[in-house]
């Protein structure tokens, strides 16, 4: 989880903090619609994307009748255009490598837009396929407490847990992705809380840089975090 966590950290809680509560639930309204989209499914009961999805929603307080045109829109009811998702590799400042997710309604527009953004910041696109090798797919789950048990920690590890590290005020919990669900099922009984329970992509190996040059990292993926279209940003470097 190392590099990586501390940047879902900062996105976390910038989201809930000081960015526009209108641009983050489009997102997470799109996010909400392909899911539904893509399986054909509606219920979350049955749709881990969309449970997940509709999760983020709630902890930031979306209202409910946005969640529900979502997922009507995911279904194919009433006026929107077609969303899709996309993938883009690049590489910015210093060699270290982005996967970068988005939700799109004009791929051509969403394109235009994510190449501005790197070309600004010394980044470019790369090859398909050249950056994605670097990650590998883990569950994380962010805990609402500083401290576990180790009867807690041994249950978690029997369901799933591969690495259980803790920073601070919270605990992340990795798993792999087949094992998300199992997870939050076991945190439920043993009464523990968690803010965030999603899959992502974690570096297989970080690139270290002094603070000036994650500075200018750090600067890059607010830009594209702050794109409409774009969901998640990955990268290995280490923040």
């Amino acid at each position: 989880m190392s590099g990586h966590s501390k940047w879902s950290q900062i996105k976390h809680k910038k989201a809930i903090t000081d960015a526009k509560k209108s641009k983050i639930f489009s997102k997470i309204s799109a996010l909400i619609s392909i899911a539904v989209k893509e399986k054909k499914d509606p219920s979350p009961a049955t749709n881990p994307k969309l449970a997940l999805a509709i999760e983020k929603a709630k902890s930031l307080n979306m209202p409910q009748d946005n969640i529900k045109r979502a997922i009507e829109r995911g279904k194919g009811i009433g006026a929107g255009e077609e969303l899709e998702r996309l993938r883009y590799e690049a590489y910015g400042p210093y060699g270290v490598a982005f996967i970068i997710d988005a939700v799109t309604d004009n791929k051509n527009r969403t394109l235009a837009e994510v190449k501005h953004i790197l070309s600004q910041h010394n980044g470019k696109f790369a090859a398909m396929g050249s950056v994605v090798w670097m990650f590998e797919e883990r569950g994380e789950i962010e805990l609402d407490t500083p401290t576990l048990t180790e009867d807690q920690e041994l249950e978690l590890i029997e369901s799933g847990a591969l690495n259980i590290q803790k920073e601070k005020t919270n605990i992340f919990i990795s798993s792999a992705p087949s094992s998300l669900e199992s997870l939050k099922t076991k945190l439920n009984e043993l009464g523990l809380s968690f803010s965030r329970a999603e899959t992502l992509l974690v570096p297989k190996e970080t690139i270290s840089l002094d603070d000036k040059q994650k500075e200018e990292i750090l600067i890059l993926l607010d830009a594209l975090d702050e794109q409409n279209e774009v969901d998640e940003v990955y990268t290995n470097a280490e923040l």
